[in-house]
């Protein structure tokens, strides 16, 4: 269960920067050890640029979780960008449309205790990552 939430623009660099921030905070106020802060970072770091860039900008919705006695971190990214064609081809390493390693939506994956990608072409495509403590 959600118990505190705030949705950030993701249109500009900066914002990917801004997301950054707003999610080691949380992920701090929710008790996260170092390493599962950075493993949440680095997920954000993928999945916001992955919205600016290839998706054309969107917004990521940040939720504080606590369910029985558990506390975590849930993102959602969702844009309304041209969608994946091969969701099956897009999550295998080394694949990238983009130029760079090919880890973002691998990586980010595996970064998380909980992963779910929607995309439809030509409607867009939302990410939910959870990281618990």
């Amino acid at each position: 269960m959600a118990i505190r939430s705030e949705s950030l623009p993701i249109l500009s660099s900066e914002d990917v920067v801004t997301v950054r921030r707003r999610v080691r905070a949380m992920a701090i106020e929710q008790g996260l050890k170092l390493i599962d802060q950075t493993k949440i970072i680095t997920a954000t770091s993928e999945l916001a640029r992955n919205t600016f860039v290839f998706g054309g900008g969107g917004t990521v919705l940040l939720e504080a979780l606590e369910s029985g006695g558990r506390y975590g971190v849930r993102l959602t990214f969702e844009d309304r960008g041209p969608g994946i064609a091969d969701l099956t081809l897009a999550m295998k390493d080394g694949y990238t449309t983009g130029g760079g390693l090919g880890l973002g939506l691998s990586g980010a994956k595996r970064l998380s205790n909980e992963f779910e990608i929607d995309s439809r072409l030509g409607e867009g495509t939302r990410v939910t990552i959870t990281r618990w403590r």
